[in-house]
Formats: structure tokens, sequence, C-alpha cells
């Protein structure tokens, strides 16, 4: 890997088990300093906020060893505020970091990075585009909760136009045999259709439904999203205040009724009323287990990437 930029490059299944693999391997041993006095500095730069995204990069590194900068707001603190294009502020963070996580507002910005940096790219969310570390990490999540992706019927849910981590996700779902692939959502934001395509060519079997309630009990993953109210067009403002009185699209007590005991509930966060917290507490619940295995990932990938090796011993 010489940068990590979208979903599609994952697109063999040894390499994603491989990756699973070392993440397992991080889990058992959380603190591997792998980066120890290499000197090897990591810049995350983020044009749109993060809470999760942005400290789990930080804190992979931070635990194996390496240094951290970091700058949460490059809109505006950062020379962009001057006038200075993406190019230039890559090659000159570049100068200084070994690896750089970016996260821009614009689709296509981290391959526009790739093509000037001197160090590895990790896109860490581009616009509506995709945000294939999360796609990654949700990928790793069912395969841990559920014991296999194969054979799983799984639900998108929400904001498919948008979501760059449901994006990203179908992406890397095509590699696997899954038995059935729900895209739930409003039709004012459906899945792209160049991504429906994608996945008619791997054969992946589709039904596209607005009735969650309808399918909860088929369903073995619910991979929920938020809308993406910062995507939509002042003149759109009202979809998006009609969305938020649909409460067929949300996941609450009476939908947790109709749901296989075994099913699991996966959110990349945050999320702003489509799972309420009355769901939290309900084992199915794997958000913040969620969480949890993206630091673990991130670490594997770190290492990957920058020490151009697999870490299994």
């Amino acid at each position: 890997m010489e940068h990590i930029l979208k979903a599609q490059q994952f697109s063999n299944r040894e390499d994603l088990d491989k990756i699973f693999e070392a993440t397992d391997w991080i889990r058992k041993n959380p603190n591997p300093l792998f980066f120890k006095n290499s000197g090897y500095i990591m810049a995350t730069m983020f044009y749109e906020p993060s809470t999760r995204t942005r400290f789990s990069f930080e804190t992979a590194m931070k635990k194996l060893g390496g240094g951290v900068l970091s700058t949460e707001n490059a809109e505006e603190f950062s020379s962009t505020a001057k006038g200075e294009v993406l190019e230039d502020s890559i090659r000159t963070v570049s100068v200084y970091a070994d690896v750089i996580v970016l996260r821009h507002h614009i689709e296509g910005a981290a391959e526009r990075a790739a093509e000037v940096s001197d160090v590895p790219i990790i896109n860490a969310g581009d616009g509506a585009g995709q945000h294939p570390t999360q796609a990654l990490l949700d990928l790793y999540t069912i395969q841990r909760e559920c014991g296999s992706i194969d054979g799983k019927t799984i639900a998108l849910i929400g904001d498919l136009a948008h979501s760059r981590t449901i994006h990203s996700l179908a992406y890397l779902l095509s590699n696997y045999d899954i038995k059935k692939l729900y895209l739930v959502s409003p039709e004012f934001v459906k899945m792209k259709k160049e991504i429906i395509y994608h996945l008619a060519e791997h054969n992946i079997t589709i039904e596209i439904t607005s009735e969650l309630a309808k399918i909860a009990p088929e369903v073995d993953v619910f991979y929920q999203t938020r809308l993406q109210k910062e995507r939509f067009l002042a003149s759109d403002f009202q979809m998006y205040q009609k969305y938020h009185k649909q409460n067929e699209f949300r996941i609450d007590a009476e939908l947790l009724k109709l749901m296989k005991p075994e099913a699991r509930i996966l959110h990349p966060l945050p999320r702003v009323g489509e799972i309420l917290h009355e769901v939290d507490s309900d084992p199915r619940a794997a958000y913040f287990r969620q969480v949890k295995n993206g630091l673990y990932l991130r670490m594997a990938l770190l290492v990957m990437l920058l020490n151009g090796r697999y870490i299994i011993k």
C-alpha cells in the first residue's frame, strides 16, 4: 500500500484477511511500539470536523511510539485561509511528516493530494466520496461480531447518496458472498448508480426499499447512518426536515422487537436521532465496540503502510 485512498484498492480477500489478522494481533498486543525510536511523525490535516477518526489515528500513532502533528480545522487555521491550494499544503506538510491523514470537504481531494505527496496519504473522508479506513473497520466489526461476512443479510440504511462510509463499505462488501444487501432510504437520498452497477457486476443480490420494519426480521447486520445535513443545499433543507419526521427509518425499542436475537447494529457515528439511546443497552448494539475496533485496525494499517510489511509474528 503506497496510499489508502478508496475502498476499491482492497479487492482481494487475501489482503483483507491479512489486515484483519494484523488487527487481531494488535488487539492482543495493544502497545507494540513498532515506531519507538523511529522518528516517524504522522500529520492529521482535517478540513472538516471529526472526533472519532482524528482521535483514533492520533491515538494509534502514539500507541505505536510515533509522533503527531495535528490541525483540526485546516480550512481556518492553516495557510488555506490565506488562499493556499491543497497541493501546495500537501507538498509542505510532507516535508515534516512521514504519513498524512487527510479529511477534506471536496470529493477526490485525497487523490489530488497523493499525486503530489512525497509520503503516504490516508483518505479520512473526502466530501460525499469515500472513507476507506472506516469501511475496513466496519467490515472487521461485522466479521468479529457475526463470525463471518459470507452468508449474511445486510441493510445499509439512511443517507445512501452522501454517506462516504456507506459508499466505501458497499465496495468492500462486493468481495464477499453475502446473502442479500438491502438499500434502505428515502427516494431523495438513494444510492449512487455507479455503486449499484458495481454491486450487480459482482453478483450481489440487492433490494431497494424504504420499509425498514418490514425487512427487519431478515437482517443480520443493520448499518445505520445519519442524514448528511452539511451536504444539502439550502433549497433542499425542507427535504432534510421531512426526513427527520419519518420514524420508519429510525432504530428504536419497537424495531428491536422485530430483529433477530443475534442481529447486530452498526453506525459510523455521530448519530442525530436515527438510533435512539434506548437501544444502547441492547447487546445487539455494536457501534461503540465498532469505535474500539477502529483504533486497533488503524494501528495495524499504519504499521503495514510505514513498515511496508505485515506484522503477524
